[in-house]
C-alpha cells in the first residue's frame, strides 16, 4: 500500500497567522497541533484551524509544494484557501472524527 502525503495550512481564529506543513498522517498531525505541545509555531500563534490541505502520492512532490507555498506572498496563500474553502471553515473535524469545530464557537464577524 502506498503512502499519501499531505501539504496543509492551519490558521488562528482571527487569521493573523498561517502555518504550512507537510505530513504523511494528516489526522495525527492535526491532533498534535491541537494539543499545542511544546513551544512551536502553532502553539505560540494558536494556529489550530485546518483550512486547506492537498494530497500527494510522492513525498518529493509534497515537499516541493510546501516549499513553493511558503515562498508565496500572504495574499496568494489566502486566495488559494478561499478558492476551495471560501468561509475558511475548520476542516479538521472531517479528518479527525472526535474533534469539535473550533470555528462554531467563533462569531462570523471575527472569522473575517
Amino acid at each position: 500500500m502506498r503512502d499519501t502525503f499531505y501539504v496543509y495550512m492551519m490558521t488562528s481564529t482571527n487569521r493573523d497567522s498561517l502555518y504550512i506543513g507537510v505530513t504523511n498522517s494528516l489526522r495525527t498531525r492535526v491532533l498534535q497541533h491541537r494539543r499545542q505541545d511544546g513551544t512551536g509555531f502553532t502553539a505560540r500563534y494558536h494556529a489550530l484551524l485546518l483550512v486547506h490541505f492537498e494530497s500527494y502520492r510522492d513525498a518529493r512532490d509534497a515537499i516541493a509544494r510546501e516549499t513553493q507555498l511558503k515562498k508565496w506572498r500572504r495574499g496568494k496563500k489566502d486566495f488559494l484557501i478561499a478558492m476551495k474553502n471560501p468561509t475558511w471553515r475548520d476542516l479538521a473535524p472531517e479528518i479527525v472524527d472526535e474533534l469539535p469545530r473550533i470555528d462554531d464557537a467563533v462569531p462570523p464577524e471575527e472569522m473575517v
